[in-house]
């Protein structure tokens, strides 16, 4: 497949009616490039600074903060049949998300499909273009200021470029993937991102990620966790970074030895950026009731590192994931990560990871291996 031309420019749509007559064009069953680019420095929401469209060699810089966008994407791309293809996309679907709930109808990750293709986890878009496309980018804007108008020459090429090779590479890939029999599996991939990214509540436990906590007392954790709900909220209400409320070492203390008084609780947060004295007295209020049974039964508990029994059979489970992995050809962290085993041969609570085709072809391996 010839490679596409470098585009002299892209155009810049500030306008809706711009974007729909774009999008107008596209015909049934086309594939589209798209990408973004955000800022989120100060904030608990991705801003959206631009949205890079491209399409048979037509290129577009949407401009999100000139218009709302999203009622001129949803019709073309939530509810058509257009093949929007996307490298990385987890971060781009959580900044779409307000305008593109649960994403685009059809996604096609060009990361996973790699993964799926044998070209390992993780690969970033400029060495899969230099792999599939034998083109060298320029990634010299990465960190550039995309807020500012107007963008750069520079920052312009760099956008334009992050969606001009998406054609061919999901060309290639998508016969890769043909080739291996695993369009399938990763189609459902990319159900799966889709689905994580549109998630808008928080982690309704989040204490499980709090490692360091699986040995505390049931009441500890269960306090944990109510400190980690409202802090989400709070971030979530004020859009200001979850650490810039309380960092993560304050709420393993807090959690632990709650303050005896308001005086304590401003001398123990002094220094969080976004813990003004309106959330300190909630904060305050938050931590005098004690756990109750009730709190304690909606508290899951916190997976422990696998220890005697259980760290045996997790290599056991690690050794069974590394054979499978080489009889299908495919990264063992692609077909179950090593934290997702941790936490198994912990619960022996199947994880959603493992849902779909990883269901039928490691369930029963690995239940035979949990720990009597």
């Amino acid at each position: 497949m010839p490679l596409p031309a470098l585009p002299c420019d892209a155009e810049w749509i500030d306008q809706r009616d711009a974007l729909e007559r774009w999008l107008a064009a596209l015909p049934p069953g086309a594939i589209v490039g798209m990408d973004t680019e955000f800022m989120r420095r100060n904030t608990f929401y991705p801003q959206l600074a631009l949205l890079q469209l491209g399409w048979e060699g037509r290129h577009a810089l949407v401009d999100p903060l000139a218009f709302e966008i999203g009622d001129a994407l949803r019709p073309a791309l939530q509810t058509g049949d257009a093949v929007v293809v996307m490298h990385s996309a987890g971060e781009d679907l959580e900044t779409l998300a307000p305008m593109l709930p649960g994403g685009p109808r059809v996604l096609f990750d060009t990361q996973i499909a790699a993964a799926y293709a044998g070209m390992g986890l993780g690969i970033s878009y400029r060495a899969l273009v230099a792999e599939l496309c034998a083109v060298e980018l320029d990634k010299g804007e990465t960190r550039s200021d995309w807020l500012q108008r107007p963008l750069t020459d520079s920052q312009r090429l760099y956008a334009t470029l992050d969606v001009v090779y998406m054609k061919s590479i999901h060309a290639q890939l998508s016969e890769q993937l043909r080739q291996r029999d695993r369009t399938t599996w990763h189609a459902e991939d990319c159900e799966r991102l889709k689905h994580r990214a549109g998630q808008r509540e928080g982690e309704p436990q989040p204490q499980r990620g709090m490692r360091g906590a699986a040995e505390w007392p049931r009441a500890q954790q269960a306090r944990l966790r109510r400190i980690l709900l409202w802090r989400d909220r709070a971030a979530r209400t004020l859009d200001r970074p979850r650490p810039w409320l309380l960092e993560d070492a304050l709420v393993m203390s807090l959690a632990q030895h709650p303050p005896a008084n308001p005086a304590e609780l401003d001398q123990r947060t002094r220094g969080q950026r976004a813990l003004r004295a309106p959330q300190r007295t909630e904060l305050f209020d938050l931590l005098q009731p004690p756990v109750d049974d009730a709190e304690l039964d909606a508290t899951a508990a916190i997976p422990a590192h696998p220890q005697g029994e259980a760290k045996k059979a997790l290599a056991a489970m690690k050794d069974c994931v590394d054979a499978l992995a080489g009889e299908l050809d495919l990264p063992s962290g692609l077909v179950c990560p090593r934290k997702v085993l941790e936490e198994y041969v912990v619960t022996a609570e199947w994880p959603e990871f493992l849902q779909g085709w990883r269901h039928g072809v490691l369930h029963e391996r690995l239940a035979a291996l949990l720990p009597g």
